[in-house]
């Protein structure tokens, strides 16, 4: 595959994830981070709150394929830097799905994040699936059930995504056990 091709194939997956993402959430402003004692407590003693903060990522092509149908489906690797309430790294894969058709096209990816949150040290995955077409945009970024470790054990939560001025941030709703 010629370097022109990936430079524009690595421009489409950017542009699917940021026109999905903008689309969702670019005309909200992220939430604002809640205190612990703003915090909800539920009667299982597990907290509920929100980090916020900024992140830059890097997107690299690691194969696409065009079919004769116009279909182009392609596997990208993602390094990410967290910053804010959520101070961590995260590595993972993307594969997305193009078609002709102008505005559509999906993405599923995985990236484990492993850094410190709110103070807690230990690390998760991260599972999102976007899709876009026919004016209707749908993405969900969630916590894989039971795959905190260390001091993140027991995290479950979701991610939601902002970009603006071509800046990244995020807001994740998380809950953590409390210890016994």
């Amino acid at each position: 595959m010629s370097d022109l091709f990936r430079k524009i194939s690595t421009k489409l997956a950017l542009k699917l994830v940021g026109v999905l993402t903008l689309a969702l959430f670019g005309a909200t402003a992220p939430a604002q981070t809640q205190s612990p004692a703003g915090s909800t407590a539920t009667k299982d003693s597990v907290v509920t709150t929100h980090a916020i903060g900024t992140f830059e990522v890097k997107v690299l092509p690691y194969t696409e394929d065009k079919y004769d149908e116009g279909t182009t489906l392609s596997r990208y690797t993602l390094d990410k830097q967290y910053h804010g309430d959520l101070e961590a790294i995260s590595n993972g894969e993307m594969l997305t799905a193009g078609s002709d058709v102008k505005g559509s096209g999906a993405y599923v990816a995985m990236e484990r994040v492993d850094g410190t949150l709110n103070g807690r040290k230990g690390s998760f995955v991260l599972v999102h699936k976007g899709t876009m077409g026919h004016g209707s945009t749908q993405l969900s970024v969630t916590v894989v059930p039971d795959s905190g470790t260390g001091q993140l054990a027991g995290i479950s939560g979701t991610l939601n995504i902002a970009i603006a001025d071509g800046k990244h941030s995020y807001d994740l709703e998380y809950a953590i056990p409390e210890a016994r």
